[in-house]
């Protein structure tokens, strides 16, 4: 028993893992893996890769004015829907006079 008299932990029997799994197979060359290897040994690539990484990794306006971009996002839907049903009227309009 512990000390605070709860019965110690019991291990359990150990596991034969199966050959597969205590050796795996190398990993397959996929083109994916020889890219990776290309910008890994040109200098100015990784350099242009790790640039990416940290512009793709930054706050993003979008994100730390959410309530803001909603209504601004919501005005511009609602301005082109408006315009593009506004058009639609107009041709219709154009195409029943007959003066296209």
């Amino acid at each position: 028993m512990t000390p605070d008299r709860r019965p110690a932990h019991q291990h359990r029997a150990r596991v034969d893992l199966p050959q597969w799994m205590r050796q795996p197979a190398p990993k397959r060359r996929t083109p994916a893996r020889y890219v990776d290897d290309l910008l890994e040994r040109w200098p100015a690539l990784r350099t242009a890769r790790r640039v990416v990484w940290h512009w793709r990794d930054r706050t993003r306006w979008s994100e730390s004015h959410p309530n803001l971009v909603a209504v601004l996002s919501f005005v511009v839907a609602a301005v082109l829907g408006t315009a593009l049903v506004t058009g639609a009227y107009y041709l219709l309009a154009l195409a029943t006079s007959g003066e296209y």
